[in-house]
């Protein structure tokens, strides 16, 4: 066998995420990247929602929707758990449902990632903001006309969420014109 079970590694992250040391909490995700091929369809649920909400803060749900969250939803079918934890009400799962395609350029679905952006756009609440708006930066990048339709849409303002929406689309726009700031 070359690496852990599917359930070795979320019995291994969830040990690591009890410890107090935010480094065992990087260590988890850290850990579940590395071994990720080992994540079965139900690894989502049975560890990730609940690593989720195990001692969160920004930078430790950003760690497991790049490591497990988005990698996993891509290879299995989430959307119902998706949608679980953006009706959840809890900040950190909304914040993952949102972003839970992150990373995956051209194959996003634009839709699935407005309709949970508008969903949660008058949430006030900073954290589920700044996820729409990452959301909305990234897609600019492949549908700013989209983003511009979406925003202008929009009845209330979401600070927050538009500066980021805006930040997207000015880096298109840069990146079309050719700006010395878009070439690698």
């Amino acid at each position: 066998m070359d690496g852990p079970s599917s359930l070795e590694l979320g019995s291994a992250a969830t040990s690591l995420m009890e410890l107090p040391e935010r480094e065992y909490h990087y260590a988890a995700y850290d850990l579940i990247q590395r071994y990720r091929s080992s994540a079965d369809e139900y690894f989502l649920d049975g560890y990730v929602t609940t690593l989720l909400t195990t001692k969160p803060w920004w930078d430790t749900v950003d760690g497991l929707v790049t490591a497990a969250v988005s990698p996993l939803c891509r290879e299995f079918d989430a959307d119902w758990l998706i949608d679980e934890w953006s009706e959840s009400g809890n900040r950190w799962l909304i914040r993952a449902a949102i972003t839970h395609q992150r990373g995956w350029k051209s194959e996003t679905n634009i839709d699935r990632i407005l309709h949970l952006c508008n969903r949660h756009w008058s949430d006030g609440e900073f954290f589920i903001a700044k996820a729409i708006g990452w959301a909305l930066r990234d897609i600019a990048l492949l549908d700013p006309a989209g983003v511009k339709e979406f925003l202008a849409d929009q009845v209330g303002r979401n600070v927050v969420a538009e500066r980021e929406a805006l930040r997207g689309l000015s880096a298109q726009a840069a990146s079309k014109k050719g700006s010395p700031r878009a070439r690698p």
